[in-house]
């Protein structure tokens, strides 16, 4: 049974757990997304997203309590200066998982795993996007084209 198992283990022990999630939280502030497995994105997405909200609001209590976790003085340094400006006003959901399918070696599910603001692929359709929202109830109803005499006669 898994009754209150939170955590996902990953098959190590808590301090290379730890560890582990810390270089690649690093890794994945400095350059923005990763490929990694699914199991291990998915556990980092928990790791990463807590520490981004704290780093929204630049206190030295919260620089040192992301750095207690991080543990790099750098990627703290950038998570505060560059990637808290860029998600200010986001409430949340700052990290996209993507599936790239299995690895080659050992058939592990791969992912991709990046921060959302810094794509700008995805991105550049949502700027282009109306903010105006429709009925569901029908609304408006676009007609067929109708013909005219004047269309008829050129055509002739």
């Amino acid at each position: 049974m898994r009754h209150g198992k939170k955590v996902n283990h990953l098959g190590r022990q808590t301090a290379h757990r730890k560890a582990m999630l810390a270089n690649m939280a690093s890794s994945l502030i400095e350059h923005k997304r990763i490929n990694t497995t699914v199991a291990k994105a998915k556990a980092l997405r928990g790791f990463v997203e807590p520490m981004i909200t704290k780093a929204k609001n630049d206190t030295t209590h919260n620089r040192r309590l992301v750095f207690s976790k991080l543990r790099q003085k750098e990627a703290v340094t950038e998570l505060f200066r560059d990637v808290a400006a860029k998600i200010g006003d986001r409430p949340g959901g700052y990290t996209r998982i993507i599936k790239l399918g299995n690895r080659l070696g050992d058939n592990a599910d791969m992912a991709m795993i990046e921060l959302v603001d810094y794509n700008e692929i995805y991105n550049a359709d949502n700027k282009a996007k109306k903010t105006t929202r429709r009925s569901r109830r029908g609304g408006k109803a676009t007609a067929a084209p109708v013909e005219t005499k004047a269309s008829n006669d050129e055509e002739e």
